[in-house]
């Protein structure tokens, strides 16, 4: 009768210890997501190939669309893109992107203006949802307009254009 009493004990015991096993692991906390936004940015703006005949402007909107006033004549516009940026941030929550409504790009002497904006979410102070999954990439487009005195300022232009991507 001793053995059996052992027996039934000893599997009391391992069937307890099993239990509190699974309650344990049934309440574990999972990893918390990711909180911090990931800002990626892609492609720079480009205005593709143009010439200039007298002061004017050129566009390129956040869709890719190019347009020109003045003297301003375009010769090519395959590489004219707008600026490309990837956002990351887990749980669906928002996000505010402002940015300086002009920039310089220079080459020397003269110097030109880009007027930054509008993007496809709206203008600088605009809000807007990323996607829940922590996977998934918002993708942000950035055009503007390229403000080009007269005379002759061939060459190429660099120059770049904070944004600050805050979450909510």
């Amino acid at each position: 009768m001793k053995k059996l009493n052992s027996n039934l004990t000893l599997k009391l015991l391992f069937l307890t210890t099993i239990l509190f096993s699974c309650l344990n692991s049934s309440y574990a906390q999972p990893s918390l997501p990711q909180r911090t936004i990931s800002v990626l940015p892609t492609q720079p703006i480009d205005f593709g190939t143009f010439y200039v005949t007298s002061a004017g402007t050129i566009t390129v909107d956040y869709q890719g669309n190019i347009s020109t006033t003045g003297g301003v004549v375009i010769v090519s516009s395959i590489n004219a893109k707008p600026a490309i940026f990837d956002v990351k941030l887990c749980q669906g929550r928002n996000v505010i992107i402002t940015y300086s409504p002009t920039t310089t790009l220079t080459n020397g002497a003269p110097s030109l203006t880009l007027n930054v904006g509008d993007t496809e979410k709206g203008p600088s102070g605009s809000t807007f949802p990323v996607e829940n999954n922590c996977n998934f990439i918002t993708t942000l487009r950035v055009g503007g307009t390229l403000i080009v005195p007269g005379g002759s300022p061939s060459g190429t232009y660099t120059g770049s254009f904070p944004i600050t991507f805050t979450q909510e």
